[in-house]
């Protein structure tokens, strides 16, 4: 395995202050796309000066590529600027729909597991690909339902989705422990089966139950996602880039830099475990 593993936080304005006072503890920050797309470009100048101090991720919520609708051109087109002015390491966006018929979800939509969104997927990742320049790293989400007209269970799913559009994975170890609860999988098996070479960021987050894991980045990581990072680091023969999400009650930066401590303790213990395989 050659180069570090990395670990940074989510860009949030209330956190804004405690980020760059401890830049030098981060070795990335993600930004949400939404976030800026609306910005004055005097905002993009400072965004892209954050970017060559720290390496930057922009991360998308709302293109709805993992659906059968094509994704709007026009949404398409502000991305790419953004991402062409900012020239981030990378950009992601989720394996969700939140649009059809006309109408806005406001969600992030699990989209059934079948052969029409897969194809529509690849068709609308290859419009990203051509109009921003570069694929996105995907997604897995987190979903309350198991999704209606599902033909395949989530790691068949994943794997599919990996080969239907030669993306990388933005592997979300909390949506992936909330979808193994809610819908009786074992995630570690999940992640024995899936290519982990092909995984190119991880996030970490924090949920609550409600009778079933719910995905609200309002909590502190629990345990067993620091359980799945350990075990992934222990599998995984390339560094790892690991970011952590939290949208809101916040209580200043020093609990989000402990649990990036925690994450980075958890990623040692996994590579110490490392057992390479007999030629």
């Amino acid at each position: 395995m050659s180069g570090s593993d990395r670990f940074g936080l989510g860009w949030r304005t209330p956190l804004a202050e405690g980020l760059l006072t401890h830049l030098e503890q981060l070795d990335v920050l993600e930004v949400v796309a939404e976030d800026w797309l609306v910005r004055p470009r005097v905002e993009w100048s400072a965004l892209r000066r954050l970017a060559r101090h720290v390496p930057v991720q922009v991360h998308g919520v709302s293109l709805g590529a993992a659906s059968t609708v094509r994704v709007s051109p026009a949404r398409l087109d502000r991305l790419a600027a953004l991402i062409g002015y900012v020239e981030p390491e990378a950009w992601s966006e989720h394996l969700a729909f939140v649009r059809g018929g006309g109408l806005e979800i406001g969600h992030l939509a699990a989209p059934p597991r079948c052969a029409a969104t897969l194809e529509g997927l690849a068709r609308n990742i290859a419009r990203a690909r051509a109009v921003v320049g570069c694929a996105p790293l995907l997604e897995n989400v987190a979903s309350l339902i198991d999704p209606p007209g599902s033909h395949c269970d989530e790691t068949d799913w994943t794997v599919d989705v990996i080969e239907a559009t030669g993306c990388e994975l933005l592997l979300d170890l909390h949506n992936l422990h909330a979808n193994a609860t809610n819908f009786a999988f074992d995630a570690q098996a999940f992640l024995d089966t899936i290519p982990l070479e092909r995984v190119g960021t991880i996030h970490i987050a924090g949920g609550r139950w409600v009778g079933r894991v719910l995905d609200d980045h309002l909590h502190a990581v629990p345990d067993v996602v620091f359980s799945l990072l350990t075990r992934l680091a222990a599998r995984a023969r390339h560094p790892l880039t690991v970011i952590l999400e939290r949208d809101g009650a916040f209580h200043g930066i020093e609990p989000l830099l402990g649990e990036l401590d925690r994450a980075r303790q958890a990623v040692a213990e996994g590579r110490a475990a490392h057992v390479v395989p007999a030629l």
